[in-house]
C-alpha cells in the first residue's frame, strides 16, 4: 500500500503543470535565481570598464549557464532521479555498490553542500541590504547598521524553522516569479543602452577574455558564481519532479540573461573606461541596483530582500534533509529530527538549524560587505561539482553507457569544473580559507563516522545462531533463575538471518542470564532507494525466538519502536504469535506481557593497541558519540522499556605484555 502510493505520488510529481512550475520557482531557483545580486559586481570590482571585460564576462556567464546549469544538471544529471529522489547521497545510494571509494566523493560533496548552506544566507541577504544606500534617504547608513538588519533577518529566518514553513512555502512560488519577471523586465529596459552585449552570445568573446585579458582566467572564480544554486537544483528533485524543472528552467535561464545583458550594458553606458571609485564602492555600488529606476529602488530592494529570504531557505532545508540522508547512510552521527507538519520533505534538525545559525552569523561579522564574502564562495560548491560528475560518470557505467560517451562526459566537465576549482584557489587567502575550514571540519566529521565503523566491523563476531537455539531455550525453561521479561528485544546488526553477534549471545547466555518467554531480534536494513517501508518475520522457534527484518529506505525515518508494535498487532491478528504474560495470576486475565528492549552500547577499551591515526579516529568517534543521540532515541525507541548495557570495543588487543611472576620466600623463624 505503502509503495503503490509513493509510487502514485512521485508520478504526479512528474506531470508538468502550471502549479508543478510555480512551485519548482520557490523551492529550486533561489540560489542561482539570487545570483544576479552579486556576480557581475564581484566581476568588475577593482578593474576598468571595458567592451572586453563587459561582453567578455557576459559570454562567459551565458555559457556557463549553458553548459554547467543546463546540459549539465537540468538535462543529464536529473535522469539519474532515485525513485523521483535526487540530490548527492540519492546519487551517492545508487553507484554506492560499484566501488567502496566513491564514499569519499560523495562526502566531500555533502560537506561541501553544507558550507554552501552556511555562506548563501549571508551574501544573498546582505546584498540586498547593502542596496538600502542608494536611497537618498539612507545614502548615509552605516554598515554596523546594515549588519545589524542581515543578523535580524537572519535570525528570524532560522527562530521560523522549528515552525516548518508549509505556509509561507505557498507563497513561495509567486514571490519567485515576480522576482524573476523583475529580473527580466529591468534587464530588458537597459539592452538598448548598449546593444553590443548580444555579442556575448558568441562564446569566442568568452574564450577570447580567458586567453587574453590580464588576469583573465582568473575570473573564472567570479564567474562561477552564476551557476552555484546548480547542485541544489538537482537536489530538489523530490520535491518537483524533473518536467516541471526543466519546462520552468527556460523562463528562469531567459530571465537571468536578460538581466545580466541589461547590467551589462547599462555599465558601459555609464562607466566605460572607468574604474568604479573606491568611494561608490563603500556606499553599497552595485549594478543590479544601479539599473533600477530610481522610484522603484525601495520595492525592487524589498523584492530582493524577499528573494534572498527564500533562497537561503531553501538551501536551510535542504541541509535538513542532507543531513537526515547522511545519518541512514550512516555518514553523520544520529541526530534528533523533528516533522513541524504532514508536508513531504518537511522535517527540522535542531543541531544542524543552530550550526548552521552560528556559521551564518560568523560569516556576516568577519567579512561585514557583501563583497568581501564573494572572496568565500564558491570555493567549496566546486568540489561539490566534481564529485556528482564522478558519481554521475559510475552511474552512466552502471546504465551501460557507451564508455566513449562516458570519457568524454568526464573530459569535458572535469576540464570545466577543475579550471572553476584553480581560479577559485585564488580567493583562499581573501576568504576562501573561511569556507574550506567549515567544508573541512563537516567532511572530517563524516569521514570519522564512516572510518570508525570500518574499524568496529573488525571487532565484530557474528556466531551461528543455531548453535545457540538450544541453550537459550534451556534458559527460557529454566524457572531457578528470575525471569528478566515477557518479551525480551535486541537490536542486531546481522544480515545474514542464520547468524547473531557474539556479544548478543553474551548478554543473554553470561553477563546476566536473561531469562524470557520470547526473544525477539529485531535488525534494520536501510535500503539504496528512498521510501520503500516493508519487513519480514521468520519463525526461528514458534513462539520462542523470532526475527523481525525491517527493510527501509534512506529517507524513512526509523520509528523502530512504532513499527514493532505495529508487527507484533499483525502477528497477533494473524494468530502467529501469543503476547500474552506467561505470569500465571496475570495469563489468566490475559494480560499482554511485557517487552523490554536491549541496546548495547560500545565504549572504547583500554586494552587496545591501535596505530596513531586510528587511535585518533576512535577517540574522535567516541566524543561524537557522546555529544550525538544515543541508539536507542536514535532507533525511536521509548527510554522507558529500553535497558543499555556497555560493553568494551577491543578492535587491537594488546599483545606481548611481559610480565614475571616472582615468589616471596618466606623468612626463616629465629
Amino acid at each position: 500500500m505503502l509503495t503503490n502510493k509513493l509510487a502514485f505520488v512521485s508520478k504526479n510529481l512528474n506531470k508538468i503543470s502550471t502549479a508543478g512550475m510555480i512551485i519548482a520557482l520557490g523551492i529550486i531557483y533561489g540560489d542561482i535565481g539570487t545570483s544576479p545580486l552579486y556576480v557581475l559586481n564581484e566581476i568588475i570590482h577593482e578593474k576598468v570598464i571595458s567592451d572586453k571585460l563587459i561582453i567578455g564576462a557576459l559570454s562567459c556567464i551565458i555559457w556557463t549557464l549553458t553548459l554547467q546549469t543546463t546540459l549539465k544538471y537540468v538535462i543529464l544529471t536529473l535522469r539519474a532521479d532515485n525513485k523521483g529522489e535526487g540530490g548527492i547521497f540519492s546519487l551517492y545510494a545508487l553507484v554506492r555498490r560499484r566501488r567502496k571509494w566513491l564514499v569519499i566523493p560523495a562526502m566531500l560533496g555533502g560537506a561541501a553542500l553544507l558550507a554552501d548552506g552556511i555562506i548563501t544566507p549571508p551574501i544573498t541577504v546582505t546584498s540586498a541590504i547593502e542596496g538600502l544606500r542608494q536611497l537618498p534617504a539612507l545614502k548615509n547608513i552605516t554598515q554596523q547598521t546594515i549588519i545589524a538588519i542581515v543578523i535580524g533577518i537572519i535570525t528570524l529566518l532560522f527562530v521560523v524553522q522549528q515552525f516548518g514553513t508549509a505556509f509561507i512555502g505557498k507563497f513561495f512560488g509567486p514571490i519567485m516569479m515576480v522576482w524573476f519577471a523583475m529580473l527580466a523586465i529591468l534587464g530588458a529596459a537597459h539592452l538598448a543602452d548598449d546593444l553590443e552585449v548580444f555579442k556575448a552570445i558568441n562564446p569566442y568573446y568568452a574564450i577570447d577574455l580567458l586567453a587574453t585579458y590580464p588576469k583573465g582566467f582568473w575570473l573564472l572564480g567570479a564567474v562561477f558564481l552564476c551557476t552555484t544554486g546548480a547542485e541544489a537544483l538537482y537536489s530538489d528533485l523530490g520535491h518537483c519532479g524533473k518536467g516541471n524543472i526543466r519546462i520552468s528552467w527556460i523562463f528562469v535561464k531567459t530571465c537571468l540573461i536578460l538581466n545580466y545583458l541589461g547590467q551589462g550594458a547599462w555599465l558601459l553606458a555609464q562607466y566605460r573606461g572607468q574604474i568604479i571609485p573606491e568611494a561608490m564602492i563603500a556606499n553599497g555600488f552595485n549594478p543590479f541596483i544601479g539599473i533600477m529606476p530610481q522610484w522603484f529602488k525601495l520595492a525592487g530592494i524589498i523584492i530582493a530582500t524577499m528573494a534572498a529570504i527564500i533562497a537561503s531557505q531553501a538551501l536551510i532545508s535542504g541541509s535538513f534533509t542532507l543531513i537526515s540522508e547522511a545519518m541512514r547512510l550512516n555518514l553523520w552521527p544520529k541526530m534528533k529530527i523533528q516533522y513541524p507538519t504532514e508536508e513531504k520533505g518537511q522535517l527540522y534538525i535542531a543541531g544542524i538549524s543552530f550550526l548552521l545559525y552560528v556559521g551564518c552569523v560568523g560569516i556576516v561579522l568577519y567579512f561585514q560587505k557583501s563583497a568581501n564574502m564573494g572572496a568565500a564562495y564558491g570555493l567549496a560548491i566546486t568540489m561539490c561539482m566534481i564529485s556528482t560528475s564522478i558519481l554521475f560518470a559510475n552511474y552512466l557505467v552502471l546504465y551501460r553507457v557507451l564508455p566513449i560517451w562516458i570519457y568524454c562526459y568526464l573530459a569535458v566537465y572535469l576540464s570545466i569544473e577543475l579550471s572553476f576549482l584553480v581560479a577559485n584557489l585564488q580567493k583562499f587567502l581573501h576568504g576562501g580559507y573561511v569556507t574550506l575550514i567549515v567544508g573541512g571540519g563537516l567532511f572530517a566529521v563524516m569521514y570519522v563516522w564512516f572510518r570508525s565503523r570500518k574499524i568496529k566491523n573488525r571487532y565484530i563476531e557474528f556466531v551461528r545462531l543455531e548453535h545457540y537455539i538450544p541453550m537459550i531455550q534451556e534458559l527460557s525453561n529454566d524457572k531457578t533463575i528470575p525471569k528478566y521479561a515477557t518479551h525480551l528485544v535486541y537490536m542486531t546488526s546481522a544480515n545474514n538471518h542464520h547468524e547473531i553477534e557474539h556479544k548478543i549471545i553474551y548478554s543473554i547466555l553470561n553477563k546476566k542470564p536473561k531469562r524470557a518467554d520470547i526473544y525477539w531480534f529485531v535488525h534494520v536494513d536501510v535500503l539504496d532507494d528512498p521510501y520503500t517501508s516493508e519487513y519480514s518475520v521468520e519463525h526461528i522457534i514458534p513462539n520462542d525466538i523470532i526475527r523481525v527484518e525491517f527493510r527501509l529506505g534512506f529517507r524513512v525515518e526509523q520509528r523502530i519502536n512504532m513499527m514493532f508494535r505495529k508487527v507484533v498487532e499483525e502477528l497477533v491478528k494473524n494468530k502467529e504469535v501469543n503476547i500474552t504474560s506467561r505470569y500465571e495470576s496475570l495469563e489468566k486475565n490475559n494480560i499482554v506481557g511485557d517487552f523490554q528492549f536491549i541496546v548495547l552500547e560500545k565504549y572504547l577499551s583500554q586494552d587496545n593497541e591501535l596505530p596513531i591515526l586510528e587511535r585518533i579516529v576512535m577517540k574522535l568517534y567516541f566524543w561524537l558519540k557522546e555529544i550525538s543521540l544515543g541508539e536507542e532515541r536514535g532507533f525511536g525507541l521509548d527510554p522507558s522499556n529500553v535497558t543499555i548495557e556497555k560493553f568494551p570495543l577491543i578492535v587491537a588487543p594488546v599483545s606481548g605484555i611481559r610480565l614475571n611472576r616472582v615468589f616471596i620466600e618466606e623468612e626463616e623463624e629465629e
